[in-house]
């Protein structure tokens, strides 16, 4: 036997799931772009070259607290501590999920 509430509510999650896409597929193009301003050192998908540390599949948790070492000056950088200052938390924490979804080569 089928409860005809459960019909609207089915629907009622489609609507709202469609209507998170627009949000969500916003939020996914600004983390890229975020994340392109890392690309000269770290390359467009984190798979850096030479002696650049790697940032492709690094748990975002982890590309979150490297970050906020560079913030605080914890990690000695050349640059890093000054880039790190110039991103919000979230913006932050777009980036690292970028980072942490595309597959490393290495």
């Amino acid at each position: 036997m089928t409860f005809p509430i459960r019909r609207p509510l089915a629907g009622l999650a489609a609507l709202l799931a469609l209507g998170a896409a627009p949000a969500l597929a916003q939020q996914a193009n600004l983390a890229r772009n975020l994340a392109a301003t890392c690309a000269n050192c770290h390359g467009t998908t984190g798979n850096a070259k030479g002696d650049m540390k790697p940032l492709a599949g690094v748990s975002a948790e982890k590309i979150v607290a490297m970050v906020a070492d560079y913030r605080s000056g914890a990690q000695p950088a050349t640059i890093m501590h000054q880039i790190a200052k110039g991103y919000t938390d979230e913006q932050i924490r777009l980036v690292a999920g970028y980072f942490a979804a595309q597959k490393a080569t290495r």
